[in-house]
């Protein structure tokens, strides 16, 4: 069945949950402000959807920054900068705009991608949008920003991943559509972690080995280093505070979290399950080497673009596996990392003999052994015990 596609917002609802609870009434207030405001417009998304010809507007991928001074109406905010103008004198507007157009150059250089939909779609920003919004979020046709309220969150400008990971919710949108609940809606939150981290290590120029595999470290809780709202690296373990508690998210499926599919239970868990996936990509980037980009993006992308909106983790892990021999070739070193890092979250490929033995070494590198060769170089190490135990005997016997 079709589903309406939501507004994608960065922080999850468990989050701003738990900002409810907290003994300032400052942060409390601006976390009940942020979710009203956030279910009204996804009540706005689902009318303008239903819509015939709601469709984004063509520009060669050329972008445009709006100012909602505090305001919530998109119409009433002010053009502050253009692809041609001068920069602005508020960070706040080159950090999206920066953001936006590292974005686009990435989707365009790394894989040839005319913009978010292949079609050359302009890049309309809003930022300060609200009082102490708790949020940045794609809304299908645009990027708005919060600016946080100083406390829990900065303002939401400020992280390239966080700006990559909302526009790579228009990708999904305009290729594979997955559907925004349970494991389609968790493979779509990862696309745009994944995508999100790939930005940010693309305009840093890191190797997976380097990268911190963050996603939104750098406005999340500024008075606490360290911490991210999700870790592709370390599921679970992105943070670890009073405040918060502990990073919920699992990391293999036998700690897949069965939620309800409904708001309150994060549409079956998309922003909690996502972790898996998660960990899965950071296993094979690692795995293979290199730039992350150029190996196990390219994979993901060719995946993300051959599946179907209703995708499950274990069809998901199929075509990744069959892209991988497509682009690096069957049995290729890039295609057992690939099946080495599936196996690492807990999901078997289908089709490929349980028999076969993976090992990962030290550097995260992945070499591959068959059932048979692993089976016959355990046999080798124990005859080879047997025998020198025999010499010792012998020679115990000698000496007597």
């Amino acid at each position: 069945m079709s589903r309406t596609r939501p507004i994608n917002c960065i922080i999850p609802p468990y989050i701003l949950d738990k900002l409810l609870e907290s003994p300032d009434n400052d942060v409390r207030q601006a976390a009940l402000d942020t979710l009203l405001t956030t279910a009204r417009l996804r009540g706005e998304r689902m009318v303008r959807a239903s819509l015939a010809g709601a469709t984004a507007t063509a520009g060669d991928g050329r972008r445009t920054i709006f100012d909602c001074d505090e305001g919530v109406t998109l119409r009433r905010a002010t053009l502050v900068r253009t692809e041609d103008g001068p920069e602005s004198a508020d960070t706040a507007v080159d950090r999206a705009f920066d953001g936006l157009g590292l974005t686009r150059d990435f989707y365009r250089e790394v894989f040839r991608r005319n913009s978010i939909d292949d079609n050359g779609m302009r890049l309309d920003g809003y930022v300060h949008f609200d009082v102490q919004y708790n949020n940045a979020f794609w809304d299908g046709r645009q990027m708005i920003f919060g600016d946080g309220d100083g406390k829990e969150f900065g303002n939401l400008t400020g992280s390239l991943d966080v700006i990559a990971h909302e526009l790579t919710h228009g990708v999904t949108e305009s290729t594979a559509g997955l559907e925004y609940h349970n494991q389609s809606g968790a493979l779509n939150e990862s696309m745009s972690d994944v995508f999100g981290s790939l930005v940010k290590q693309w305009s840093l120029k890191q190797r997976a080995e380097d990268a911190d595999w963050k996603i939104g470290a750098e406005v999340w809780t500024p008075g606490i280093g360290g911490d991210a709202l999700r870790s592709l690296k370390e599921p679970g373990q992105a943070y670890d505070n009073p405040q918060f508690g502990r990073d919920p998210q699992p990391d293999r499926m036998s700690k897949f979290m069965h939620l309800p599919d409904t708001p309150r239970g994060d549409s079956g868990g998309v922003h909690f399950n996502s972790g898996i996936p998660n960990k899965a990509f950071y296993l094979a980037a690692v795995g293979i080497g290199g730039f992350a980009w150029e190996g196990a993006g390219h994979v993901w992308y060719d995946a993300l673009r051959a599946s179907t909106a209703d995708a499950s983790f274990q069809d998901f892990a199929d075509t990744t596996f069959q892209k991988a021999g497509e682009l690096f070739g069957a049995g290729s070193p890039e295609q057992s990392a690939v099946l080495a890092a599936w196996a690492g979250v807990e999901i078997q490929i289908s089709g490929v003999p349980k028999a076969r033995a993976f090992a990962v070494s030290g550097n995260g590198r992945v070499g591959r052994e068959d059932g048979i060769a692993a089976l016959s170089r355990q046999l080798g190490e124990l005859n080879a015990k047997v025998t020198a135990l025999a010499k010792d005997l012998a020679t115990m016997k000698a000496t007597r």
